[in-house]
């Protein structure tokens, strides 16, 4: 019987080995609570952002460090000498549900190393789940992490208890794959997150016919890539991503800062990538997601990493100036997403607005937008673009930000918001 001591040994272990795991947003679900424990409203602990900017309390843990693999990115590889630890299905249990009646936690972000196989280790991840589902009716938000190569039943029945599936594509390439983790196939791990797609979709059409289907992965599924551990440039990322998106219907894809560790392969860099590079990757991908944007707009043949100095729909802009000015009072809303500092709520304004009246340059700054920014990008009914603002060498300069040391919570509001 193992004592407290040594589950508060395991603790530190293993959620320190998850702080690696970024996609762990706690929104979208939608299962019913009444008559259970917890809601999916509203050491161990990490706190997620959903959509509408509420904060949430997630139990983010690893069931275990140990690993067969040896992807040479990673702190838990076979090879390395970090310290193991493993938790039992009830202890999983146990942890999250008295820090549920504790008021720590909202719900369980699970993922684990590899033990045995993928089918075992699926297996044990899914007994945690159905444990909590069955056992203590628990009905707080679950985020399971699938495991590469594991059966298809198995990625069903995981389903059927979590709000949330996640398998990581790891890295931007096949060929990142190939060399530093060259027992996962990118071939496997998309065949699973399809599996997920069509297994939702057809549970979603069974409802919709009025048949009583069972939730399945009600908040959808999402992955992480890594960030900075190869050389891939940040057109093979977004481009990565929006294939992803497009194929496999994903919620969010997470990009995680590669985080240099002890004893790390020699091919691996030094140090982080500044973090800056994974707030402008949030931004894109809120671009591609929401505002209409294409991958291969946001970079160029020249320039395939995104600008570290302004945000990636002000570079575009700079880019394509042949495109404005446009006109407040009549462009179509694709047109206005586009412009520097008017993000959806500024657009959906500016719609509403001038079906009374017609908009002038006193009337932007009421309405919401990044006036400074969206003013050379502009035509309002009382003012034209100053001549050659547009084409001003020094426009760049004039609405680049300043110099500021980006901190930790600026990135979490990116991948929590992406607004632009």
């Amino acid at each position: 019987m193992p004592t407290q001591s040594d589950i508060h040994g395991k603790l530190a272990i293993l959620a320190d080995a998850a702080k690696y795991d970024a996609s762990c947003a706690s929104s979208g679900s939608k299962r019913e609570s009444k008559g259970g424990l917890g809601s999916t409203e509203g050491m161990g602990i990490c706190h997620s952002y959903t959509p509408d900017g509420r904060c949430v309390s997630l139990l983010k843990i690893l069931l275990t460090n140990h690993c067969i693999y040896d992807c040479q990115y990673c702190v838990n590889r076979i090879s390395s000498d970090t310290p193991r630890a493993r938790f039992t299905p009830d202890q999983v249990v146990k942890l999250t549900m008295d820090f549920y009646r504790r008021n720590y936690i909202e719900g369980l972000f699970l993922s684990s190393g590899i033990i045995q196989d993928s089918d075992y280790t699926m297996g044990q991840m899914i007994e945690v789940a159905r444990k909590l589902r069955e056992d203590e009716n628990f009905r707080g938000y679950i985020h399971l992490k699938t495991i590469p190569n594991a059966a298809d039943d198995l990625i069903e029945t995981a389903g059927k208890f979590a709000d949330r599936l996640s398998i990581n594509i790891e890295l931007p390439t096949v060929g990142d794959l190939k060399t530093l983790a060259p027992e996962k196939k990118r071939p496997t791990i998309e065949r699973s997150m399809d599996r997920i797609r069509v297994k939702r979709d057809e549970t979603l059409a069974d409802r919709k016919r009025g048949m009583k289907a069972s939730a399945f992965v009600p908040a959808g599924q999402s992955t992480q890539m890594i960030v900075g551990a190869t050389p891939s440039t940040d057109a093979d990322i977004l481009d990565t991503a929006s294939t992803l998106y497009d194929a496999h219907q994903l919620r969010r894809v997470y990009y995680s800062a590669y985080s240099p560790i002890p004893h790390a392969d020699a091919r691996l860099p030094g140090k982080s990538p500044p973090l800056v590079r994974e707030h402008r990757l949030y931004q894109a991908d809120w671009l591609i997601r929401f505002y209409g944007f294409d991958a291969e707009e946001l970079t160029t043949g020249e320039a395939k990493n995104l600008d570290l100095e302004i945000d990636p729909k002000l570079a575009w802009a700079l880019r394509n100036r042949e495109q404005f000015p446009i006109d407040v009072n009549l462009a179509p809303r694709e047109m206005l997403l586009r412009v520097p500092g008017i993000g959806e709520r500024g657009a959906k304004r500016i719609l509403r607005t001038r079906r009374h009246h017609a908009i002038r340059d006193e009337d932007l700054v009421r309405i919401g937008i990044v006036y400074k920014k969206a003013r050379p990008f502009l035509i309002t009914a009382d003012r034209h673009a100053e001549p050659l603002t547009l084409d001003s060498v020094g426009l760049r300069d004039r609405l680049k930000p300043k110099n500021v040391q980006l901190s930790l919570f600026d990135a979490l509001e990116s991948a929590a918001t992406g607004q632009v």
